[in-house]
């Protein structure tokens, strides 16, 4: 595993502690299902636009592949 320190303003570090307090999880559970959760968003819209570029640009890229 690797480590990743963030260093949080006190207004945030206190927003994450009383949302993770009320969730009956940690800080670190909290950020880290956060980060996953905008990760696969993000990776489906970067893959959303790949896809249609490719689509849109798919004879140039079968002609560029000769």
């Amino acid at each position: 595993m690797s480590d990743i320190l963030l260093s949080l303003g006190p207004s945030l570090r206190q927003s994450l502690d009383d949302l993770a307090d009320a969730r009956g999880r940690t800080p670190e559970e909290v950020v880290l299902e956060a980060l996953r959760g905008h990760l696969r968003e993000e990776g489906g819209r970067v893959r959303a636009v790949a896809e249609g570029l490719a689509r849109d640009h798919a004879d140039l890229l079968r002609r560029l592949g000769e």
